[in-house]
């Protein structure tokens, strides 16, 4: 199992943008995993983000991002990220990082072998 990390988080206005980053532990086996974002506001369920495939050559968002997140990783700094532009205060909420090991189960929706802590996301308007 790969360790998972993320950092980036913080106060932004409406509008404005943000860029997470998830680092993960370990060196060779990160370039196996699929990897992705999902997110939780207070009291509700975590929702699907983004993900990316294990070579970085197909990604899936959902809908209520789509155009304005951007995915992407760097598989020689073990390295997701999650570019976040336009942001609009119902994308505050935690957000979490997760990868799949082969053989894998799901996609995109992550079936989550390893998560990070999450980081926290808070759009003022």
């Amino acid at each position: 199992q790969v360790t998972l990390v993320e950092s980036g988080g913080g106060l932004v206005q409406a509008g404005g943008s943000l860029r997470l980053s998830c680092a993960a532990s370990s060196g060779p086996r990160f370039s196996t995993y699929n990897m992705g974002w999902f997110r939780q506001a207070p009291g509700k369920e975590r929702l699907f983000i983004a993900a990316i495939n294990y070579d970085g050559t197909n990604t899936a968002y959902a809908d209520s991002v789509k155009g304005r997140f951007t995915i992407s990783r760097d598989n020689v700094k073990n390295t997701v990220y999650l570019q976040m532009n336009s942001l609009k205060p119902e994308d505050t909420a935690v957000y979490y990082c997760a990868g799949d090991r082969p053989p894998y189960k799901t996609w995109p929706h992550l079936s989550g072998d390893s998560w990070g802590q999450g980081t926290q996301v808070t759009v003022s308007s």
